[in-house]
């Protein structure tokens, strides 16, 4: 399999990448869409002519990103730990989903659980998007050439999933393995989407965006590098997002792991790379047979799911 590489890297910009591709008629979803790179993932793309929900906790928020980016921008509330808002998005949502951008996160929390009982950074990372994409599949395969794009990223490397005690029931919990260990579910999710969905022109790929100061990192101080050199302004925390959702070059090409607007090769070091767990095509057929049961084990009241 050949590797992708692209003219862009670490310093260009959503708007680079995006520059001269039109999106018109074309519709996208991107999740955590008022704050961050979600923000400014939304902005280009609204910039190319595509119609862009913003996935929201806060709709205020969500409000004010739509009225100062303009364009065809709505919003919609989406709580990813709360699965009734998901149901209720999903069921409200009419037609064809071109680009589903799962941006949305939490990192390195303390220790908290969903009323299931989930390992909350596990049920948001993972379980909510992974709610959220599965209940607007009908829309995506109507599309015919959808794309997901995943963000996950490098603290997959910190983790994988621990399928024997996921929801840390009996090892000590440690925010950071619980956040690597939601990372690669991320990236395990777009290996299988794209496996099992091929046949409906649905491919998925997870990237790394890079260090940017954003709300991300309201559980760690604001700090998750040490060097200033490495960290992006969000326009460049965007720009692989973007690229995964609208460059030619990614036409046909799912289940990869994209960083820095090039495909990652191996395990490079700490913040580089992807692990080979998070790769493997037995873990993501695994996480997701795991993940439907947890769900069915928890249906919405109301809607079967």
């Amino acid at each position: 399999m050949t590797r992708i590489t692209t003219p862009f890297g670490f310093a260009s910009t959503a708007d680079e990448v995006a520059a001269g591709i039109s999106l018109s008629s074309r519709r996208a979803i991107v999740t955590g869409g008022a704050s961050g790179i979600g923000v400014e993932t939304a902005r280009t793309l609204a910039r190319a002519g595509a119609e862009v929900t913003l996935a929201v906790r806060d709709v205020e928020a969500g409000r004010r990103v739509a009225a100062e980016i303009g364009g065809d921008v709505r919003v919609a509330h989406v709580d990813l730990a709360d699965r009734r808002t998901i149901a209720d998005f999903v069921a409200g949502w009419d037609g064809p989903l071109h680009i589903l951008v799962n941006n949305a996160g939490v990192m390195a929390m303390p220790e908290q659980h969903t009323p299931e009982g989930w390992e909350m950074q596990f049920a948001t990372n993972h379980v909510g998007h992974f709610a959220l994409a599965t209940g607007l599949h009908p829309a995506l395969a109507a599309a015919g050439n959808a794309r997901i794009v995943v963000v996950s990223s490098s603290a997959n490397k910190r983790s994988p999933v621990i399928f024997d005690d996921i929801h840390f029931a009996y090892r000590p919990y440690e925010e950071w393995a619980a956040y690597g260990q939601s990372k690669t579910a991320n990236v395990l999710f777009a290996v299988e989407a794209t496996r099992r969905w091929a046949a409906d022109g649905i491919t998925a790929n997870a990237l790394m965006p890079g260090a940017i100061a954003t709300n991300l990192q309201r559980y760690v101080g604001g700090q998750v590098r040490s060097s200033t050199s490495d960290w992006k302004t969000p326009q460049q925390g965007a720009a692989t997002s973007v690229l995964l959702a609208v460059s030619p070059l990614l036409e046909g090409v799912g289940g990869r792991y994209f960083e820095d607007c090039n495909e990652a090769s191996g395990e490079e070091d700490l913040l580089h790379g992807v692990a080979a767990w998070a790769l493997d095509p037995a873990n993501a057929e695994r996480l997701w047979e795991v993940t439907e049961q947890m769900l069915s084990a928890h249906p919405v009241a109301g809607t079967g799911r």
